[in-house]
C-alpha cells in the first residue's frame, strides 16, 4: 500500500494550493479517504473526508467554504483544494486511507507565510 502526496509549498496569506494524494496497493475505490494535518505543537486533526463513490463529504469547521475534497476513482486520486489560506492553516498535511486496516502517506508541508 502507498498513499503519497503532492503538492505542498510555500503561499501567501490567501492563496491557493491544491494537494493531490495517489493511492496504489489496495482498491482504491472502496474506501472512504480524508486528508488529516498536523500542525507544530497541535494534535493532529481531521481536515475533511470523502465517501468511497465521492458523493459525501465532510469538513472540519475551520477550514468550510474554503477547502474542498475531491476524488478520481478511475485514476486513484484524491485531492484538496485549499483557497484563502491563512497562517492557521500551515501544517503537515496527510492522506489517509480509511478500511478495517487505515493507511497513511508521508505527509506534505504547508506554510502558508507572507
Amino acid at each position: 500500500v502507498q498513499l503519497m502526496e503532492s503538492g505542498g509549498g510555500l503561499v501567501q496569506p490567501g492563496g491557493s494550493l491544491r494537494l493531490s494524494c495517489a493511492a496504489s496497493g489496495f482498491t482504491f475505490s472502496s474506501r472512504a479517504m480524508s486528508w488529516y494535518r498536523q500542525a507544530p505543537g497541535k494534535e493532529r486533526e481531521r481536515v475533511s473526508i470523502i465517501s468511497n463513490t465521492g458523493d459525501i463529504t465532510n469538513y472540519a469547521d475551520s477550514v468550510k467554504g474554503r477547502f474542498t475534497i475531491s476524488r478520481d476513482n478511475d485514476k486513484n486520486l484524491v485531492y484538496l483544494q485549499m483557497n484563502s489560506l491563512q497562517s492557521e492553516d500551515t501544517a503537515v498535511y496527510y492522506c489517509v486511507a480509511h478500511g478495517v486496516r487505515t493507511y497513511w502517506g508521508q505527509g506534505t508541508q504547508v506554510t502558508v507565510s507572507s
